[in-house]
């Protein structure tokens, strides 16, 4: 069975883990902490960041979440993520850079270094202009979000995507550190509403990062 590589609060993996549910693929969770630069995990993968996927019996180690992501939707032939024509499948993928990169770069990291990193292994205090500064960018990320599905029933089209799992992966990690002000996003509330209740995703919203709460509202998709 495939072996993952992560933490909770990782939202790269987040989105492979969204990505294997959809598709019925078994694996075993390993959780790392990357931070703790383990000679063992660095031998895996020298970059030194989750998630790697790795498969004892083949001696398959796949590292980087879009190249792990690539490699299932080429080798299982189930619940496609990157579909439709060639302008659909870059849609799709410009989506998902911009969550990875943008949206990763906005909200996702300075929220997971203030209200993580500082707080379980830095042992210091948030900085509380950074974070103002990340709630800030979750809106307009929110807005725009709100604009792609004012014309699409999904983020990149009339079906769901690699694109959602990102979109999902990325704001469900804000969400659980406090990021997230969804008053006035009416569209995105709905969708993440909707995909709260999907069985790839019910098992992260279950998860805790020991030492940290999410909000009272994260788990329901009625919030």
């Amino acid at each position: 069975m495939w072996q993952l590589y992560n933490f909770p609060l990782c939202p790269f993996t987040r989105k492979v883990r969204i990505l294997l549910g959809e598709k019925d693929v078994g694996y075993e969770l390993v959780r790392e902490m990357p931070w703790a630069r383990r000679d063992e995990f660095l031998d895996l993968n020298p970059a030194g960041q989750t998630p790697v996927m790795v498969d004892g019996e083949r001696g398959t180690v796949l590292i980087d979440s879009m190249a792990i992501c690539e490699y299932f939707e080429e080798t299982v032939d189930r619940a496609a993520m990157i579909n439709g024509s060639a302008a659909n499948r870059a849609e799709i993928r410009r989506l998902v850079t911009w969550f990875d990169a943008q949206f990763y770069r906005d909200v996702s990291q300075p929220l997971i270094e203030e209200r993580m990193v500082k707080r379980l292994v830095l042992r210091q205090s948030p900085n509380a202009a950074r974070l103002r500064e990340a709630m800030k960018s979750a809106i307009g990320h929110l807005d725009y979000i709100d604009f792609l599905l004012d014309h699409r029933k999904w983020m990149a089209g009339a079906t769901i995507s690699l694109a959602d799992l990102a979109a999902a992966a990325h704001i469900s990690v804000a969400d659980y550190l406090g990021g997230i002000d969804w008053s006035g996003h009416t569209h995105a509330k709905a969708w993440y509403s909707a995909f709260k209740s999907r069985r790839s995703f019910r098992p992260l919203l279950a998860e805790r990062m020991s030492g940290i709460e999410p909000p009272d509202y994260y788990e329901n998709p009625d919030f």
